[in-house]
C-alpha cells in the first residue's frame, strides 16, 4: 500500500475523511457531461451513402478512368527516359548546367501538360465526388443536431482544438448512425449543369448571376 493509500485508510479510519478520498472514482468515468468531440470531415467519408458512390464510380466512370490510367502509363514512359537522361548528365565530372537547365524545363513542361490532360480526363469522376459529398453536407447538420440531442451534448469541439480526451466524448459514431439515416445513399451522377458549391460561391463574390440547379439537386444555389 502505497503513502497515498496509507493515508487514505488512515483518515477513514478517523473519520475525518474528505470527500474526494471517499469515493474513488476511476478516471475513465470522470466525463464532464454534456461537452462531445467530433470530426466531420472522417464523418462524412466513412458515411454509408460515401462508400457506396466510391464502389459504383468505378463502374459508371470506368471508361473515364481507364482513359485517364492509360495516359498516365504513357506519360510515365515518356518521361522515363528524360528523368534517366538528366540523372546521368548530372553526375558528370563537368555537368553542363545550360543543357540540365532545358532538360528540366522540357520535363517539367510535359509533366505539367500531362498534369493538365489528366485532370481534364477525369473532370467528370471529380465533379461526381463534389456532388456526393455536396449532397452528404447537406444532411450532417441534421445528423449532428438529432446525435447532439440524443445524447444530451451541449457543446461540441472539433479533434483539432483538443490536446486529449477520453474516447467517451467521441460523437462520430453518433452522428454517424443518424447521417446514414438521413442519407443511406447519394446520387452519383450530378445533373447538366450543376456546379459545386464553391463555384457557386465563387460567382456570387464576383456579383454574377449563377446558373439555374437543376430541380432535385440535393444543394440550394449559393449555400
Amino acid at each position: 500500500m502505497n503513502m497515498m493509500m496509507k493515508a487514505a485508510a488512515a483518515a477513514l479510519i478517523a473519520g475525518t475523511a474528505p470527500a474526494a478520498l471517499l469515493v474513488a472514482t476511476p478516471a475513465t468515468a470522470q466525463i464532464v457531461p454534456g461537452i462531445a468531440v467530433a470530426n466531420p470531415d472522417a464523418i462524412v467519408v466513412n458515411s454509408a451513402a460515401y462508400k457506396l458512390a466510391e464502389t459504383q464510380r468505378q463502374t459508371t466512370y470506368k471508361a473515364q478512368i481507364d482513359q485517364a490510367e492509360q495516359r498516365r502509363q504513357a506519360l510515365a514512359a515518356q518521361l522515363q527516359p528524360l528523368y534517366t537522361r538528366i540523372q546521368t548528365d548530372s553526375q558528370a565530372a563537368s555537368p553542363n548546367q545550360q543543357s540540365l537547365q532545358q532538360q528540366a524545363g522540357q520535363i517539367q513542361q510535359l509533366e505539367q501538360r500531362g498534369q493538365a490532360e489528366l485532370q481534364q480526363l477525369l473532370g467528370p469522376v471529380s465533379m461526381s465526388r463534389a456532388y456526393v459529398l455536396e449532397q452528404i453536407s447537406e444532411k450532417l447538420p441534421q445528423a449532428l443536431q438529432a446525435a447532439q440531442g440524443r445524447k444530451k451534448i451541449t457543446l461540441i469541439l472539433t479533434p483539432d482544438s483538443v490536446l486529449a480526451a477520453d474516447n467517451a466524448y467521441n460523437l462520430n459514431q453518433d452522428i454517424l448512425t443518424e447521417l446514414d439515416r438521413l442519407i443511406p445513399q447519394a446520387q452519383l451522377v450530378p445533373p447538366a449543369g450543376w456546379m459545386p458549391r464553391a463555384q457557386r460561391e465563387a460567382l456570387a463574390a464576383q456579383g454574377q448571376p449563377q446558373p439555374q440547379q437543376p430541380q432535385g439537386n440535393a444543394a440550394a444555389p449559393g449555400r
